[in-house]
């Protein structure tokens, strides 16, 4: 396994240290991005000596950064981050809301944040609202609502069970009829049996007879 590098940071670089800092770094990152780019050399007595002022005013403006970031710490904390976007009637994005979208905002609304401060572990493609961490460094964050509305008025559509319409079970010809038909019809059967049982009573008389 090969072994870290030893190196001199010749300036300030986030997340690892500050200028005339001796680092030990891996070696693929330092022949591939410190050394070709000036940023760090081989440490020696003489070359740490020279840099003990550059080191002293990186340290006063990293106390200074420190302060300004932890009064915008303050402010953001449970601040809202209003964003308007273009979407269907599902509510889904037309386009994501990014990182970048989100620090855009707060930089509109009077906040000093950088792209990188913003955690969004994936980009939002919906309508709604959603808790987004910004933090600086390791101790250094709040928590913002973003919440991100339709650039027009749209109504979300839910899945409901189709309700089935009441149908009433059809009725026989008889219970159909109308009540004042039913009513004369047996009237009529009433009717129509009368020179019946008259002509049965004039039979069994002349029987008797």
């Amino acid at each position: 396994m090969a072994r870290n590098y030893e190196l001199l940071l010749l300036e300030t670089i986030e997340n690892l240290g500050l200028v005339g800092d001796v680092v030990k770094v891996r070696p693929g990152f330092a022949r591939n991005y410190l050394l070709p780019n000036a940023m760090a050399e081989a440490p020696t007595p003489e070359k740490i000596e020279s840099l003990r002022a550059a080191r002293a005013i990186a340290e006063a403006e990293l106390s200074k950064q420190r302060a300004a970031r932890e009064a915008v710490i303050a402010r953001l904390s449970g601040a809202t981050v209003n964003l308007i976007r273009a979407c269907n009637d599902q509510g889904v994005l037309y386009g994501a809301v990014t990182q970048r979208d989100i620090s855009d905002q707060l930089i509109a609304d009077g906040y000093g944040i950088d792209m990188r401060a913003v955690r969004l572990n994936n980009p939002i493609r919906r309508v709604g609202t959603q808790s987004v961490t910004i933090q600086f460094g390791r101790d250094l964050l709040a928590d913002v609502i973003v919440v991100v509305k339709p650039d027009r008025i749209i109504e979300l559509e839910t899945s409901a069970a189709p309700s089935r319409e009441y149908e009433p079970e059809q009725e026989t010809a008889e219970e159909a009829a109308p009540a004042d038909a039913k009513s004369k019809s047996d009237s009529e059967d009433s009717k129509s049996d009368q020179p019946t049982k008259s002509a049965r009573k004039t039979r069994e008389k002349s029987k008797k007879d």
